[in-house]
């Protein structure tokens, strides 16, 4: 899980793995869907289920994932990959020709580990690094560039809404004082903006892991893709078909918990006009959420706070 040292990459270890595959109920000849390769580990022991008729197609945001998998599965014939946000993989799926025709999608809403332990990508702190925090970033402002124009009640209203920081205010306050005495480029120099700032740290928790987090979000629209992908999941699997979905703090669970338990909006009507009636919910609950147990714990401190859910596509 950690860098030798800055350009190092990090090992990747996936959470809940086994559980996740598990509850997919891989068959031999299936079609299945990797919407979040981060390092492949969840794509590895899926394909390790699958027959030779099987195939897995991967998606990933981060080129250097993208990177990772021709590497990883060089002349693996039933795995391929797209560089794509999993808010589009309805139109990935229908260019591939199998929408509507999937058994089994996983998605994995954990940022990577060499996304968090290289400190050039600066979505953390424990390193000083640029202060980017994009998952692609080829494309999109960094978090450097968002925070050098954003207004202070906008970044209140993030640091609020996507890291639930009750001190939002304060924080937001200090970085806007800080960036009029020099720009806000580094992590570590955020990271001791918002130290300073915070009146109240909580145990074992660094004072700055909510904002980095609020601001993350905020770069990466994760949530929004998040909505989408649950969204696009019903028109992505067949009838019998399941969905796993990994999350990793109460915002994405929030959202999977609603997806899954009531009708899923039409992502194609405007938000401003109202939902059609549904008769059938598509969604059946497959067993309770489930999270990491001892032995993963020991291992991988970071599948802490991870919650799987899987649902089976009904209608």
């Amino acid at each position: 899980m950690v860098a030798s040292d800055n350009k190092a990459v990090a090992s990747h270890v996936p959470v809940l793995m086994h559980e996740a595959v598990d509850f997919l109920a891989p068959i031999a000849q299936g079609k299945y869907v990797d919407a979040t390769y981060g390092r492949g580990g969840h794509s590895g022991y899926l394909l390790s289920r699958l027959g030779e008729a099987g195939q897995l197609l991967a998606l990933d945001r981060d080129p250097e994932a993208v990177a990772d998998a021709h590497e990883r599965f060089a002349g693996e014939s039933r795995f391929s990959i797209c560089q794509a946000n999993f808010a589009d993989m309805r139109d990935v799926l229908q260019k591939q020709g199998w929408l509507g025709e999937v058994d089994g999608l996983l998605m994995d809403l954990g940022v990577s580990s060499p996304q968090l332990d290289v400190a050039e990508r600066g979505f953390g702190f424990s390193r000083d690094g640029e202060l980017d925090m994009r998952m692609d970033p080829t494309s999109g402002v960094s978090a450097a560039q968002w925070l050098a124009g954003v207004d202070e009640g906008e970044l209140v209203q993030v640091l609020r809404e996507y890291g639930e920081e009750r001190y939002a205010r304060r924080i937001a306050g200090a970085i806007i004082a800080a960036r009029a005495v020099e720009p806000i480029l580094r992590t570590g120099q955020l990271a001791e903006i918002v130290k300073a700032a915070h009146p109240r740290w909580e145990r074992h928790h660094h004072p700055a892991t909510r904002s980095f987090q609020a601001i993350r979000i905020r770069i990466n629209g994760e949530l929004d893709a998040v909505s989408q992908a649950l969204s696009t999941a019903v028109d992505v699997l067949r009838i019998g078909g399941r969905l796993a979905v990994i999350s990793f703090h109460s915002l994405e669970d929030r959202l999977v918990k609603r997806a899954l338990r009531s009708p899923v909006p039409d992502a194609r009507i405007p938000r401003h006009l109202p939902q059609p009636a549904v008769d059938t919910h598509p969604w059946k609950l497959v067993g309770k959420a489930i999270k990491a147990g001892k032995d993963e714990l020991a291992d991988n401190p970071r599948a802490r706070s991870a919650v799987l859910r899987v649902a089976e596509r009904v209608a």
